[in-house]
């Protein structure tokens, strides 16, 4: 550890090319890092691999403006004013995002400052705290793998599929009630959690095959699309 950190600290002079490669690079490095943790942790439903892109690449731009300010008060002011007519338009729909979104951004920034063993050692931290939280499904207080929709006769009950239900499913909830058909059929929603073992092709084809039931689907939360 004293000669990771003495390398780090030789590097302090804001004019050598080398201190501006090692920044740059530093940044990039460490911004895919936190980009490949994101990928790696990601749980939802649409994937987005130009936000990805924006996250890997996004440490490097901070790091460029940092050293470019260089601890000028004037270039500062000149940079923030340029950045101000610049209007960023996406939204991020989940905190989390723009929680990695900063963070690869951080990365740049310490970075930029030469702050190279904070940058490390937070893109470290940060990284694997995202790890391990995924993996405990922190803040979860019941995950679940899908969502089950299908469409019973006016005059049935769920008694009519809680035994399929049972035999494959872990946990259900029902969270969706709504007419279809014409007032002809009620279509149910369910979030439901796999049994372990369970096979889904098997699940599916138990509920069609029950009299009455149509239009059995399954979307599991898994399988991502990419946009």
């Amino acid at each position: 550890m004293n000669e990771v950190y003495q390398f780090f600290s030789n590097y302090t002079e804001p004019t050598s090319i080398r201190v501006v490669l090692l920044s740059l690079l530093l940044a990039l490095g460490l911004a895919q890092a936190v980009a490949a943790t994101y990928v790696f942790t990601f749980r939802g439903m649409s994937y987005s691999r130009s936000f990805v892109m924006a996250m890997a690449m996004g440490g490097t731009i901070a790091a460029t403006v940092m050293l470019a300010i260089n601890n000028s008060i004037a270039a500062g002011l000149g940079i923030a004013g340029s950045l101000a007519i610049i209007r960023f338009r996406s939204e991020l729909r989940d905190p989390r995002d723009m929680v990695f979104m900063f963070a690869a951004m951080a990365t740049g920034i310490a970075s930029g400052l030469r702050m190279y063993l904070a940058a490390v050692l937070g893109a470290a931290v940060f990284c694997v705290a995202a790890v391990v939280f995924t993996a405990a499904d922190f803040g979860s207080q019941r995950r679940f793998d899908g969502l089950l929709r299908l469409q019973l006769p006016l005059d049935a009950d769920e008694a009519l599929i809680a035994p399929v239900l049972r035999q494959h499913l872990r946990y259900f909830a029902l969270v969706s009630l709504r007419e279809a058909a014409q007032g002809r059929m009620m279509e149910r929603a369910y979030q439901v959690q796999l049994a372990e073992g369970a096979r889904r092709g098997q699940l599916v084809h138990q509920l069609e095959s029950l009299d009455g039931v149509q239009g059995v689907s399954l979307l599991l939360q898994e399988p991502t699309v990419e946009l």
